[in-house]
């Protein structure tokens, strides 16, 4: 047998056929397109546009020097400060000593499923790395499909039938939410959240709160389940989206007492795999979460310019005919071009992947199928993720109009005119 053959052998079995998370890949791709001198608008990875916030980049400079290992759970300080921040956020009593950090909320998502053992309910369309990473440590998953009527979020009604439909009412079992949402940019009620409580509560499931889009809700109302669902929840948090942070790789996992013996074995394998987060980022990540004026001010506007960008490009995407939720938060937008299948398929395009591919080749605009998000292959559904602008410049542009007035259409053309052009495109390539 050659070296190649054994090598295809001893793959795990639980990795063969698993591809680059997708949105990795179209960022790849994208580039590529681009270095061949191409035109491209880049609606498909979710990276923040905006700057990391001045005093979180100094406070970086600042601790530049620290080279020291620090706790595997975590720099003390910065325990404390989210700690503190999610108890003002939330209303609750949470303790330093109930926080996690890690490299990004992606690895504290891994590491959760693989010391907790049960199976991973998510409802679709869903972020792209939750259920890969459940069949890449060999979970059962349970994938709850939701309809457009209920902005892509799970029904509490639905979501009980679905717990009630095994005869082992309290089986371990892990239900993550995300909202605002990646993909769709919608957001639970209150009602909605009390509800989903009650649901988890019977049946107790440990609820993984996927709140990293949370400060960036467009009016700033966003509300956590574990106000509802304390002894259940954990909420996961990080720098990537509402910092302008993603390369730096911090994110949190903020526990119940209940679940303290979840957080110690996940803070063994942390020490067993990452051993620390990086010093300088956990220090920096300190200035981060205390807060204080200046950090207030740029998600403000950061808010607000995602909020008027967002629903401006919902508004042209309505007006072609596209079915659409408003946004309520976060970057993204679903949109489900059902109602072009007809013309579409004429143009031999069937499923949501072939849209994506046909729209990139004749316009260049590139954004993500729904199947990349847990949705049927056969669906026409796609991710748009609206943040392919200069943020440095929208946040200049934006304080110097204030806070006390709107944002008019000039300015949207001026900051975020990349955008509105890639929507435009979308919208005449439906016509032709």
């Amino acid at each position: 047998m050659n070296m190649k053959a054994s090598k295809e052998v001893s793959l795990n079995m639980n990795v063969r056929g698993l591809g680059q998370s997708a949105t990795l890949a179209v960022n790849a791709k994208s580039k590529a397109l681009l270095a061949e001198g191409k035109t491209v608008y880049k609606l498909g990875l979710g990276q923040s546009p905006f700057p990391v916030p001045d005093c979180v980049e100094q406070a970086l400079k600042d601790n530049a020097h620290k080279n020291d290992y620090l706790p595997a759970l975590g720099l003390p300080a910065l325990r404390k400060a989210v700690a503190e921040w999610h108890s003002k956020q939330e209303g609750l009593d949470f303790k330093p000593e109930h926080v996690l950090i890690g490299p990004g909320s992606k690895e504290l998502m891994f590491n959760l499923q693989l010391v907790y053992y049960g199976e991973l309910m998510v409802p679709t369309p869903c972020w792209v790395s939750y259920v890969p990473q459940a069949r890449i440590i060999g979970r059962p998953i349970s994938l709850i499909r939701t309809p457009f009527v209920d902005r892509w979020h799970v029904n509490p009604t639905a979501l009980e039938e679905h717990c009630a439909s095994e005869d082992d009412d309290y089986r371990p079992r892990l239900l993550v939410l995300n909202y605002p949402g990646n993909p769709e940019g919608c957001t639970y009620s209150s009602e909605q959240l009390q509800r989903i409580a009650e649901v988890a509560r019977a049946y107790r499931l440990v609820v993984l709160s996927d709140e990293i889009y949370g400060p960036l809700h467009h009016k700033n109302e966003h509300v956590s389940i574990a106000r509802y669902y304390p002894e259940g929840t954990i909420i996961s948090n990080g720098l990537s989206k509402w910092c302008g942070a993603g390369g730096w790789r911090l994110g949190t996992f903020t526990f119940p007492p209940d679940l303290d013996w979840l957080l110690e074995k996940m803070g063994v394998v942390g020490s067993q795999t990452f051993s620390s987060v990086c010093a300088p980022i956990q220090y920096a990540a300190v200035a981060a979460y205390e807060g204080g004026a200046e950090i207030e001010d740029y998600l403000a506007h950061a808010r607000r310019i995602l909020g008027a960008l967002g629903m401006r490009c919902s508004e042209m995407l309505n007006e072609a005919g596209v079915l659409l939720h408003d946004p309520t938060g976060g970057i993204y937008l679903f949109p489900d071009f059902d109602p072009f299948r007809e013309k579409l398929a004429a143009r031999g395009i069937v499923n949501g992947a072939m849209l994506c591919d046909k729209l990139l080749e004749d316009t260049g605009v590139a954004m993500l199928p729904g199947r990349a998000f847990g949705r049927p292959t056969r669906e026409l559904t796609a991710r748009i993720a609206y943040v392919d602008f200069d943020g440095a410049k929208a946040l200049d542009l934006s304080r110097e109009i204030g806070l006390d007035q709107p944002l008019s259409e000039d300015y949207l053309s001026e900051a975020c005119g990349n955008i509105l052009e890639a929507i435009g495109l979308i919208c005449d390539w439906l016509k032709g």
